[in-house]
C-alpha cells in the first residue's frame, strides 16, 4: 500500500497535480531551444523566446504555436520579449552582441533597432509602463546599472544610464533567468532586483529619471545568489524570489515579500521548494513560482508554499488583460495553468 501511494504521488507531481482547482497542462515540448522570454498579452494572443534565434507565438491561447528561427540570429540567445498583439513583438538578447529587434507584422519580418558591439554589454530584461514607454536593463558597465528607454514603443532606445548615479558593487550583477528581475507598472514605478555579492532593489517612481536603492537580504554573496525574480501586485506589496542556482533544492533564505516597495522585507512561514527563476501574482493572494526544479503555489499571498509539480520551467506570465497564465522552459516546454 505504501509502495502505491508513493507511486501515485509521483505521477502526479509529473503529469498535472491537481491542488484546489490549479492544474498544469503541457502545450508544447521538444523545440532544441531554451525558452526563457514570455509575454502573454490577452487570453488568446502570446510570445515567447529563447535561445538559438528562436521565438514563438500564438494567437489561440496556446494551443498551437508558430514557430520561427530568426534568419541571421540563430546564435543569439533571446532572453527576454515584450507583446503588444498578434502583431507587435520586441525581442532582446543577452550577452554581446547586445540586440533588439521589433517586429510589427506577427515576426514574419524583425527590424534590427538597436545593436551594442560592446563586449562589456550583457542585457538582462525589459518591461514596459505603457505601449510606448518602456525600459531595458543590464549588467553594470563602470559600476552603473545599463538603462535603455523608448518613448515611441521600441522603434529607438535613448541610453539613460546617467541617471542613475548608485555604483554597484563589486560582483554585484543581475541575472537574465526570466526577463522578471525588472517590473515597470502603468504609473511609472519601476524596480529592477540585483544579486551576486551583494542583493538589492533599485526603484523609481518617474520612469527611470530619479532613482533609489534598498538591500533586499534574500541569500547573496556568491555569483550564483540572489532575487532571480520579483513582483509587484501593488505599488507596495511585492514578493522576491531565487536562491542559488548551483543548489536548486537550497531552500535557504530564498523568498521574501515587502508591503513597503523593498524598503524592508520579511520571510514567509514556508518558501518555494528550491531556487526559482520566475514569479507572478495571480490575484492578491494566490501566486506562482517556477524554477528549472519544480512549480510551487501560494494561496495566502506567498506566506506559505506548495509544490504545484516536479517539472520545472525557467519563467511563468498572466496575461496583461485575462487569466491567461502560461510557463516556459527547456527543450521548447510551455505549459498552462488553470486557477
Amino acid at each position: 500500500m505504501i509502495r502505491c501511494i508513493v507511486a501515485i504521488i509521483i505521477f502526479t507531481s509529473f503529469f498535472g497535480f491537481q491542488t484546489q482547482s490549479q492544474t498544469l497542462t503541457p502545450l508544447a515540448f521538444g523545440k532544441n531551444t531554451s525558452l526563457r522570454g514570455l509575454s502573454v498579452v490577452d487570453d488568446t494572443v502570446a510570445w515567447a523566446s529563447g535561445s538559438k534565434g528562436w521565438t514563438a507565438s500564438s494567437v489561440n491561447g496556446g494551443k498551437t504555436w508558430n514557430w520561427k528561427q530568426i534568419s541571421g540570429y540563430e546564435n543569439l540567445d533571446f532572453r527576454d520579449i515584450e507583446a503588444f498583439s498578434a502583431n507587435r513583438a520586441i525581442l532582446l538578447s543577452a550577452g554581446t552582441p547586445a540586440v533588439i529587434l521589433l517586429t510589427i507584422d506577427g515576426g514574419s519580418v524583425w527590424k534590427e533597432v538597436y545593436r551594442n558591439d560592446s563586449p562589456e554589454i550583457f542585457l538582462d530584461g525589459m518591461d514596459f509602463w505603457d505601449a510606448d514607454k518602456g525600459l531595458i536593463y543590464g549588467d553594470p558597465i563602470k559600476g552603473k546599472l545599463v538603462l535603455l528607454k523608448t518613448s515611441n514603443g521600441g522603434v529607438h532606445w535613448e541610453d539613460i544610464s546617467q541617471n542613475n548615479t548608485i555604483s554597484l558593487m563589486a560582483g554585484e550583477a543581475s541575472f537574465a533567468a526570466s526577463g522578471t528581475a525588472i517590473r515597470c507598472d502603468s504609473k511609472g514605478n519601476t524596480w529592477i532586483a540585483t544579486g551576486g555579492s551583494k542583493s538589492r532593489l533599485f526603484y523609481s517612481s518617474d520612469y527611470g529619471v530619479k532613482w533609489r536603492v534598498n538591500d533586499c537580504p534574500i541569500i547573496q554573496g556568491k555569483s550564483s545568489t540572489g532575487p532571480f525574480s520579483i513582483a509587484f501586485y501593488t505599488k507596495k506589496i511585492g514578493i522576491a524570489v531565487g536562491g542559488d542556482y548551483l543548489i536548486d533544492s537550497l531552500r535557504l533564505n530564498n523568498l521574501l515579500l515587502t508591503s513597503n516597495s523593498g524598503k524592508t522585507w520579511l520571510k514567509p512561514s514556508s518558501s518555494t521548494f528550491g531556487y526559482r527563476s520566475a514569479v507572478e501574482y495571480l490575484s492578491d493572494l494566490r501566486l506562482i513560482a517556477t524554477g528549472p526544479g519544480g512549480t510551487d503555489i501560494s494561496n495566502d499571498g506567498g506566506k506559505n508554499w506548495m509544490n504545484l509539480s516536479l517539472i520545472g520551467y525557467h519563467t511563468v506570465r498572466k496575461a496583461k488583460s485575462g487569466k491567461l497564465v502560461l510557463l516556459t522552459g527547456s527543450d521548447g516546454r510551455i505549459a498552462s495553468i488553470s486557477y
